[in-house]
C-alpha cells in the first residue's frame, strides 16, 4: 500500500467501526424498517440543482460540501467542525453525511438517512430498487473472510456511489472518488 493511502485506510477503518457501533445503539429508523422502499425514477435535473435539494447526495457531494474540498476550506467556511467527543471531523450543516479525507482533501462521504441519491437510492432502499435505478451498476462481492456487506457500485467518470447491502436491502451508502470507493470496499474500515 502506498504511504499516501495509509491515513485514508486508517480513517476509513475508524469510521466503519464508529458507524457500526452507532447503528447498533440507535433505535430502528424508518429507512431500516422499510426494506421495500422504492427508488424514484431517474431525474433530468442537473447535478448542481439536485444537490441543493434537501436530502440529496450526488456525485459532486452534498449541499454546499463538494468532493475535493480541503478540510481547511470546509472548516474556514464553517461547514465542518472537530468536536472533542467525535471520532473525526463532522459536517455542521448535514449531520447525515460523514466526511473522509485523504491528504487533507475530501474523498468520501458516508450518506445516512434521510440522504439519498437523486434517483432516491440510499440506506433502506431495496436491492431490487437500487438495481432498477442503476442497471449499469457493478456487483461487488465482499472480500473473502471479511464481515463486510456485498456491494453495488455505480460510476460516473472519476466518481462513484457504493451501496453495501445484505442481499435484500442497502445498509450503507458511500459517495466519493472511484479509486477511493474501490479502496474502501477492498480494504474495509476499522475502529476510531
Amino acid at each position: 500500500m502506498k504511504p499516501r493511502y495509509v491515513p485514508l485506510a486508517i480513517l476509513a477503518l475508524a469510521l466503519l467501526a464508529l458507524f457500526a457501533g452507532y447503528s447498533a445503539t440507535q433505535r430502528a429508523s424508518p429507512a431500516y424498517a422499510s426494506p421495500t422502499a422504492q427508488a424514484a425514477g431517474p431525474t433530468t435535473t442537473s447535478l448542481a440543482s439536485t444537490t441543493a435539494r434537501s436530502g440529496v447526495v450526488d456525485f459532486s457531494g452534498v449541499s454546499d460540501v463538494r468532493l475535493g474540498q480541503s478540510d481547511a476550506e470546509l472548516t474556514r467556511e464553517g461547514a465542518m467542525a472537530r468536536p472533542a467527543d467525535a471520532c473525526g471531523p463532522v459536517l455542521t450543516g448535514v449531520q447525515a453525511a460523514h466526511p473522509v479525507f485523504a491528504d487533507g482533501e475530501l474523498v468520501l462521504l458516508w450518506a445516512n438517512p434521510p440522504l439519498t441519491t437523486p434517483e432516491g437510492v440510499g440506506v433502506g432502499t431495496s436491492l431490487a430498487a437500487a438495481k432498477a435505478a442503476y442497471p449499469q451498476a457493478t456487483a461487488m462481492a465482499a472480500p473473502p473472510g471479511s464481515y463486510q456487506f456485498d456491494g453495488l457500485m455505480v460510476t460516473s467518470g472519476d466518481r462513484a456511489y457504493l451501496f453495501m447491502h445484505d442481499g435484500q436491502t442497502v445498509r450503507k451508502t458511500v459517495v466519493g472518488y472511484t479509486d477511493d470507493v474501490q479502496r474502501l470496499f477492498t480494504y474495509g474500515v476499522g475502529n476510531c
